[in-house]
C-alpha cells in the first residue's frame, strides 16, 4: 500500500477510500478546531503530492468536530518563536501543500461547517468547490493578531471575492457567512442540511468523470490563467487536443451522437 493510501502514516488526519475512487479527508484536530501546525501542513503535502498515481478520483476534505479548519496554530508558532526565515519556511510548505490540491489534478471537495478562518480559509481557498452549511463562517483575522497572511490568501482569496474585499477582511475582521458569502464567492454551493452530505454527492458526481477530463479542469485551468491571453489560448488548444481525443471521450461522444447519453435540461 503506498504511502498517500496508507491511513496509519498520518497523524492529524483521518483517511477513508471509497470504493469508487473518492477518498475523504479529514482534518483530525477537534479540540484544537482543527489549527494547521507543521504536522498537519507535511501531512497534506504528502497526500495531495500522491492522491493523482494513486487512482484517487475526487476528494472530499473536511474537519472533524464543529469547525472546518480554524487557521495557524497560534499556539504552536509562538511557543516555536520563529525567526524570520524560519516563518518564511513554514510558509512555504503551506504554499507547498495549497499548490498541491490546486494544481495536482484532483477535484477537491471542501465540506466546510463552523470555522473556516485565517489559515483555514486559505485551506478552503485551494479547493476546487466549497460547500457550506449554516454554520459556517468566515474571516481573515491575522490584522487583530498583529500577524499577515501566509498561505495563500493575497492569491487566492482576492481572486475570489477581490482584493479590497479581502483587504477588508484583513483589517477589520470582518465576517461572512449564509447567502452571502456564496454571492460573493467564497463557496459555490449552500445547504440547509450537511455541508459534509452534499460535498460527497458532489464527489461522487464528479469521480464520474474521465480522469483525464477531470485533471485538465482541475490542473489546466489554473494555470492558463496565470499566463498572458496569448499563451492560455496556445496553451488551451494544446489541452484540448489530447483530452478531446481520447478514446474513452469518443465512446461518450458516439452515445451523445447515437441519442442513448443523458441530454442537458434546464432544473426543474
Amino acid at each position: 500500500m503506498t504511502q498517500a493510501a496508507n491511513a496509519h502514516v498520518y497523524e492529524n488526519l483521518e483517511i477513508e477510500q471509497q470504493d469508487n475512487g473518492v477518498s475523504i479527508v479529514r482534518l483530525n484536530r477537534p479540540t484544537k478546531r482543527n489549527a494547521l501546525d507543521t504536522t498537519t501542513i507535511e501531512e497534506l503535502v504528502t497526500f495531495f503530492s500522491n492522491a493523482h498515481r494513486n487512482g484517487v478520483k475526487a476528494v472530499v476534505l473536511a474537519g472533524n468536530g464543529d469547525h472546518f479548519c480554524a487557521g495557524l496554530d497560534l499556539v504552536e508558532h509562538w511557543k516555536a518563536d520563529r525567526s524570520p526565515d524560519d516563518f518564511m519556511h513554514v510558509c512555504l510548505r503551506w504554499h507547498e501543500a495549497f499548490n498541491k490540491m490546486e494544481y495536482g489534478g484532483v477535484p477537491v471537495i471542501a465540506a466546510l461547517q463552523g470555522a473556516v478562518v485565517g489559515g483555514g480559509l486559505e485551506l478552503a481557498s485551494a479547493a476546487h468547490i466549497r460547500v457550506i452549511d449554516q454554520s459556517t463562517y468566515f474571516a481573515l483575522p491575522e490584522g487583530q493578531r498583529g500577524i499577515f497572511t501566509g498561505g495563500g490568501a493575497t492569491i487566492r482569496v482576492s481572486d475570489m471575492i477581490g482584493k479590497y474585499r479581502m483587504i477588508d477582511m484583513i483589517l477589520t475582521g470582518r465576517v461572512y457567512q449564509g447567502q452571502e458569502a456564496v454571492d460573493l464567492g467564497l463557496a459555490q454551493y449552500i445547504t440547509e442540511g450537511s455541508s459534509f452530505d452534499k460535498a460527497l454527492e458532489l464527489a461522487d458526481k464528479i469521480a464520474e468523470n474521465l480522469p483525464l477530463t477531470n485533471y485538465a479542469i482541475c490542473s489546466a485551468i489554473s494555470h492558463l490563467n496565470n499566463m498572458s491571453g496569448m499563451d492560455a489560448a496556445y496553451a488551451e488548444a494544446v489541452v484540448a487536443g489530447v483530452v478531446n481525443t481520447q478514446p474513452a471521450a469518443r465512446e461518450r461522444l458516439e452515445a451523445f451522437a447515437n441519442k442513448t447519453a443523458a441530454r442537458v435540461r434546464p432544473n426543474s
